[in-house]
């Protein structure tokens, strides 16, 4: 997993509450276990005016140019400003996937679905929850400049508006190190690599027969 210490990036509004993860990413696409490759099919039915099935070549498919995401500067953003209750709905792990794999590190909203937000985590999205009212005034900010631009800084646990202000977060500590460090669950485990060998040659000592 890619270490996340600092963003700086183009923020995309999705000016809308409840977004769920088939939203983000259709049920169709979901039968592929590849962590890679949902990039160009998040958001699929709102980039797309033609219906979408993996394997498909997208680049053949009409656009919704009325999405932000298929606007210019918004389709670089690596920061997603939303509303509310952002991936909630079904706990479909690819929806971080395809968030990820469009390119965005951060997304930032009132409130998050418990098992979008734990997912985040672990695949090296970072979800800010702020006040509605901070979120709002943000909105706001990036109605009045196109491609308007965030500094995250996870180690401080600020936001750095173009303004030069300074937004304070929370995140929880060992998630924060887990980010930090490029560290998911598998990465977490290897660091005992060297523990769980010596267990086991003295298990295969002491109980053979179970080998």
């Amino acid at each position: 997993m890619e270490k996340f210490t600092k963003v700086t990036g183009i923020v995309a509004p999705l000016d809308r509450p409840n977004v769920d993860t088939d939203a983000i990413i259709p049920k169709q696409y979901l039968k592929s276990i590849q962590r890679s490759g949902f990039g160009p099919n998040a958001f699929d039915d709102w980039r797309y005016l033609d219906p979408g099935e993996p394997g498909m070549d997208n680049t053949a498919r009409r656009v919704n140019n009325d999405f932000i995401l298929n606007q210019l500067p918004y389709d670089k953003a690596t920061i997603l400003l939303a509303r509310e209750n952002f991936g909630c709905g079904s706990s479909r792990e690819h929806a971080v996937w395809a968030l990820t794999d469009f390119g965005f590190r951060v997304v930032i909203a009132p409130s998050f679905a418990d098992i979008f937000f734990n997912n985040s985590f672990k695949n090296g999205l970072l979800p800010i929850v702020l006040d509605a009212s901070i979120v709002s005034d943000l909105f706001k900010a990036l109605a009045g400049k196109k491609g308007y631009q965030l500094t995250v800084d996870l180690e401080a646990q600020k936001i750095i508006t173009e303004e030069g202000e300074e937004i304070a977060f929370d995140v929880d500590e060992f998630r924060k190190y887990c980010l930090l460090n490029g560290l998911d669950d598998i990465g977490l485990t290897l660091q005992h690599a060297d523990d769980i060998r010596a267990y086991e040659t003295k298990r295969k000592q002491s109980a053979p027969w179970l080998f």
